[in-house]
């Protein structure tokens, strides 16, 4: 008898060739189930009951949507799994069921196996009328995840942990994008296996689609052997693509294939091969307006935005700044072999008043300079922004120069804090070239994100 036996589940489908089969699969395999052909008969074996492990509901019926059954229904079967059934064409109406809150969707045709992956993954043990499993003890209260915005965040992530539904992850450069992304990995059941991170801005276009894919042996000059991509390396755990914006025309091409698909080809290769793990996907940019502009394939972003999660910038949180300020200290302090380091009240305010544009990248920036060129353990303001030691020292420079560089540091901040942080963006509004824009950061002591 395999893992899923025990479970019940509630199948609401008119097709009678896709029914029968998959009740007498999932019958071989322990499974309960209830079939339902009409929405009318899907209501009344729901309200009921018992309840079942899982409802899985195909969207169009003989009478009606099965979309608007489950969106009546969600708030009544609260912890029960909901997955959607349905052919290509209703792709948009599954997602938007997904956001909604249901857990998943199985676009037509798919094998009975992907239901038993949904029980395995989605539903609780057999037998357990708890529910959910609830967070993990103590991890709501973790330094960065103490505030309101934070909190809603993990509820979120912990829900859609235990799903492999494609998840967009929005957010502003250094807000903590990859750290919401390991909570998705950490808390479902591919926690044990490797979790892949790829920065799509790091790596040089013409290399992209290696990194990704990876290539054959001669696949181009200096492939001396075979090497994998990260979408290889991640084997049943999780790829982020972060910075997916960045993905030229011809490579998005490709990742929509490959969600839809399921498997790619290596740089140079003629087998394909699977993809198993979950993806997801990060941006700091707008990738709607990109959409509009033509910059970004608008069936791609409805494949990866399935759900969509916003990181709150650090300003937005300000309970987060100073755990993870003392977090950061004591990281720093005990890599400089400097334990017992610690933050003078004056130099809190000076964290709680900053704006942040950097984010949490920033913050962590300042403390670990601070750790390693303070002349004392208790850190002062002056520690933190050295660019405003002088006049909080009391002796502020009043020379012309001095007033130039506080307003060009000042324009600088505000500017890369309305690109979201990135800097290519910024140069140009700022025309300048980027090196150029760096190196007046790096004088200005602006920090980078």
């Amino acid at each position: 008898m395999s893992a899923a036996a025990g479970h019940e589940v509630v199948l609401i489908e008119d097709d009678e060739v896709l029914g029968a089969s998959l009740v007498q699969r999932l019958r071989l395999e322990g499974v309960g189930v209830r079939w339902a052909r009409t929405l009318a008969e899907g209501e009344a074996l729901l309200r009921r009951g018992p309840r079942p492990s899982l409802v899985l509901c195909d969207m169009r019926l003989p009478d009606g949507s099965g979309e608007e059954l489950l969106l009546r229904l969600m708030p009544e079967l609260g912890a029960v799994p909901v997955v959607a059934m349905t052919a290509y064409g209703g792709i948009a109406q599954a997602v938007r069921l997904v956001r909604a809150g249901a857990d998943d969707y199985l676009p037509k045709p798919f094998p009975v196996e992907a239901v038993l992956d949904k029980l395995a993954t989605l539903a609780p043990p057999a037998g357990d009328g708890a529910g959910a499993a609830p967070p993990r003890a103590g991890e709501e209260e973790a330094p960065g995840w103490r505030s309101p915005p934070m909190r809603a965040l993990r509820a979120a992530v912990a829900r859609l942990a235990r799903v492999t539904t494609p998840v967009l992850l929005l957010g502003e450069s250094g807000a903590g994008k990859e750290v919401a992304a390991r909570a998705l990995h950490a808390l479902g059941p591919r926690a044990a296996e490797p979790f892949v991170a790829l920065n799509c801005a790091a790596i040089p276009r013409d290399l992209l689609e290696s990194e990704v894919f990876g290539h054959e042996r001669g696949a181009f000059t200096g492939a001396a052997e075979r090497r994998l991509g990260a979408a290889e390396r991640a084997g049943r755990g999780t790829l982020l693509l972060d910075e997916v914006a960045e993905l030229d025309p011809a490579l998005q091409a490709k990742l929509l294939r490959l969600i839809e698909d399921r498997r790619f080809l290596r740089v140079g290769g003629s087998r394909e091969v699977a993809l198993e793990a979950r993806l997801l996907a990060a941006t700091n940019a707008d990738l709607q307006a990109r959409v509009a502009e033509g910059r970004f394939r608008g069936d791609l972003y409805f494949r990866l935005a399935v759900v969509e999660l916003r990181v709150p910038p650090l300003r937005e949180r300000p309970e987060d700044v100073r755990d993870l300020a003392l977090l950061f200290l004591a990281e720093a302090a005990r890599a400089a072999g400097r334990e017992g380091m610690a933050l003078s009240p004056a130099a809190e305010d000076a964290l709680l008043a900053h704006a942040w544009p950097g984010n949490a990248r920033e913050l962590r920036n300042r403390i670990e300079r601070a750790a390693v060129l303070a002349e004392h353990a208790v850190l002062e303001p002056a520690d933190l922004f050295p660019e405003r030691g002088a006049a909080a020292a009391g002796g502020a420079d009043l020379s012309l120069a001095a007033a130039r560089d506080a307003a060009e540091r000042e324009h600088i901040r505000r500017v890369l804090a309305r690109c979201g942080g990135r800097v290519g963006d910024a140069a140009r509004a700022l025309g300048v070239s980027r090196t150029t824009l760096w190196e007046r950061m790096r004088r200005l002591g602006v920090p980078g994100s």
